[in-house]
């Protein structure tokens, strides 16, 4: 099914790289108007000439998403743009590692804010128009949520988190007709993925273990995301709320742990 979002406004966090990107790109190319919100000037002003060159509608509009003055602002301007708000997908977030012992507490906060006072603010600013609309929030959580690797703490920490936000709101707004949902992505195609992948003294051979530990043997791409994204926010999910949808080429699945290993 090829949902069809003409005459729809969609605000996308994150936006203007990795996963946030693949979305903006993909519903611009199925009618939507896409106001870009992220903290990056140069890549977001950057995506929406991409987009209004390809003869689609979008805007840019900066925020750091941490900061609720920014959000509120930013959502301001996406009004004064297209009077109405159909869509919000959250996608902004940010990767840290340590432990208990090594995750300092500016470190905490920074993957809190990024990751789950950006959603908080985002959806905050946009369900007054939301409720207008019947709309539907799509917010971006990971396997990460569901279950975790050594040292990630404040990161799997915000990505459970995200789960249980995405169904308390959920509840809380069905009586208004807005669905929210999320998105469990495995391994995706991102800056944020190759940054960590250049990181390591073989970054090649790195690469391929990660494609080895998904059953389907392949690192998602931002648009098979994206598609997800759509499917959530359109007709097709009508009946669909407070669910966060696993997308991981199988990760979850093999059993591990055992003794023998």
């Amino acid at each position: 099914m090829r949902e069809d979002f003409r005459n729809k406004v969609a605000v996308v966090t994150g936006g203007a790289s990795g996963i946030g990107e693949g979305v903006a790109l993909l519903l611009a190319s199925r009618g939507a108007s896409i106001a870009i919100l992220d903290k990056d000037s140069d890549k977001g002003e950057r995506l929406a000439k991409t987009i209004t060159d390809n003869g689609q509608i979008a805007s840019f509009h900066a925020a750091d998403l941490s900061v609720w003055k920014n959000v509120v602002k930013a959502i301001e301007e996406v009004l004064h743009t297209y009077e109405r708000v159909d869509i919000l997908s959250c996608n902004a977030g940010i990767q840290r590692y340590g432990t208990v012992d090594t995750t300092t507490t500016e470190m905490w906060d920074e993957v809190m804010n990024a990751n789950l006072k950006s959603v908080f603010h985002s959806c905050k600013a946009c369900i007054p128009h939301l409720k207008k609309t019947r709309g539907a929030i799509v917010v971006m959580s990971s396997v990460q949520g569901f279950a975790t690797q050594k040292n990630v703490l404040a990161y799997t920490t915000s990505k459970h988190a995200l789960i249980g936000f995405i169904r308390a709101m959920a509840l809380d707004m069905a009586e208004y007709g807005v669905r929210v949902n999320g998105v469990a992505p495995g391994s995706v195609n991102t800056p944020m993925l190759q940054n960590a992948v250049q990181s390591d003294p073989n970054p090649e051979k790195l690469w391929k273990v990660i494609e080895q530990m998904h059953p389907l043997g392949r690192i998602a791409q931002p648009v098979d995301i994206a598609e997800i994204v759509a499917f959530l926010a359109g007709p097709g999910a009508a009946n669909v709320t407070g669910s966060t949808l696993i997308a991981d080429g199988g990760l979850l699945l093999p059993i591990s742990g055992s003794p023998a290993e």
